[in-house]
């Protein structure tokens, strides 16, 4: 955590979008958040292990070969990391969450 209260796992550009994502999910599978953030499935894997490896996102595969999926779903970890980040992000800017609400 910075010295600003910005979470460096979440602060970078598209795991911060992720996190947005998810936390408004129940799950997402892969090929809705690729083509959300508009990012290649190698660039999306990266960025959702980093996720994974602070415990902040859970990883499910389902099936293997040609069929298979994966979903990513935000943990409790992960969900506090984001709500307390995205606070963070609001005090530097100056902005009242709750003028964010409506």
């Amino acid at each position: 955590m910075s010295q600003l209260g910005l979470d460096p796992v979440i602060h970078a550009p598209k795991r911060l979008a992720a996190m947005a994502l998810l936390a408004s999910a129940v799950d997402a599978d892969f090929a809705f958040l690729r083509d959300h953030l508009q990012i290649s499935d190698s660039d999306l894997s990266k960025q959702m292990a980093e996720l994974a490896r602070a415990g902040y996102v859970e990883i499910r595969k389902h099936g293997r070969g040609p069929g298979a999926s994966t979903t990513y779903r935000i943990t409790k970890a992960g969900r506090r990391a984001y709500l307390a980040h995205r606070s963070a992000l609001q005090s530097i800017l100056g902005l009242d969450p709750a003028d964010l609400s409506s």
